[in-house]
């Protein structure tokens, strides 16, 4: 049984549909697209445009992409946070449950799971380095309101985002060093992107994110919620850790949907003006994911893979993210504590 001093632990992920067929894409993507986290459109418009136009064409074209990764396991995505889930239950004396907030296993799933085994304490580890409305947030928020609705609601711990943590650091350094022996050119951190919105929304004050150029490295209270901040914080961050001449890297962004102003610069032409400039072995790498998904196998590692060579380049490689590393299930182990410094009881 749990304790206070041993609380279960529920991991938490993104998700990915049940199968990569046409149906279950687009049941996932409704859920996921319906989020006012994510689409932070009014109710009635963002069900205009998820349901009357992405819904519409999108579900086909993601269940391609889909097939192109999946296993027979499954969810390339699912099946990694489950065996992260075995490796880090070796090394918890409580017990761990696994959550998706979109899809299954359902976060509710999770906690009722800790529920059954008599759980009254539970650390939430949100599986993102960095903070965003669209990720870490509607996590928690997701996690709180499940725990809410349950008989004997548990006390909540949330295990902050660990970008800047020296344990995760120590341990993306040593996760990605094999990958860059041998001869490499250039470097490329592509992050997931987001509406240049999400990120002022989060500055409270509205004079800082954005408003120059090098605002991301100024100490500010928004930085503790602003994703451009701590991703380009974490670029930087690797780089130093791993001795890594600024002239050999850069940063871009992936992912975009939508015609709204996103974070800048798009990784697709990124990569094409590396080729352009001389670049022919290119690393990448995807530090806002600590599981490979659609994102990196199919996104970068099949899309933009091509997109490069077409350009010019001759060898692309992907440094894989942390995925079910002994290393990161420890490293996830030695941080989860310090959420129970911060409570938040469901019922609040």
């Amino acid at each position: 049984m749990a304790t206070e001093q041993n609380p279960g632990l529920l991991l938490v992920n993104l998700g990915s549909p049940d199968s990569p067929s046409v149906a279950d894409v687009r049941r996932y993507l409704g859920e996921f697209l319906m989020d006012e986290r994510v689409i932070d459109s009014p109710y009635l418009l963002r069900l205009l445009l998820v349901r009357g136009i992405i819904l519409r064409t999108r579900p086909r074209k993601t269940a391609q992409a889909y097939r192109k990764i999946w296993t027979a396991e499954g969810s390339p995505l699912v099946v990694t946070s489950r065996r992260l889930q075995q490796q880090v239950a070796t090394r918890w004396e409580g017990p761990v449950a696994l959550g998706m907030r979109y899809g299954n296993p359902s976060i509710a799933k999770g906690l009722e799971q800790l529920h059954q085994q008599d759980v009254r304490s539970v650390i939430v580890i949100p599986l993102y380095p960095h903070y965003s409305m669209s990720s870490y947030e509607t996590a928690v928020e997701k996690a709180r309101s499940v725990a809410s609705r349950l008989e004997h609601p548990p006390r909540l711990h949330f295990l902050a985002p660990f970008y800047d943590h020296p344990i995760y650091r120590r341990v993306l350094a040593e996760n990605t060093r094999p990958h860059l022996e041998g001869d490499w050119d250039h470097l490329l951190f592509s992050f997931h992107g987001l509406p240049e919105r999400h990120i002022t929304k989060a500055d409270q004050d509205g004079d800082h994110c954005l408003s120059r150029e090098d605002c991301c490295f100024e100490d500010h209270p928004t930085i503790s919620r602003c994703y451009r901040a701590q991703v380009r914080r974490s670029a930087r961050h690797l780089a130093e850790d791993l001795s890594i001449a600024e002239q050999r890297w850069s940063l871009s962004y992936q992912s975009r949907l939508g015609n709204d102003p996103w974070l800048e610069p798009f990784t697709e032409p990124t990569v094409v003006r590396l080729a352009q400039q001389g670049v022919r072995r290119l690393k990448i790498i995807c530090p806002a994911f600590v599981a490979d998904c659609l994102e990196t196998l199919e996104e970068i590692d099949i899309g933009v893979r091509r997109v490069f060579l077409e350009a010019g380049g001759e060898q692309f490689d992907l440094v894989p993210c942390l995925n079910a590393e002994p290393a990161w299930a420890s490293a996830l182990v030695e941080m989860a504590p310090e959420a129970l410094s911060h409570h938040i009881d469901a019922t609040d």
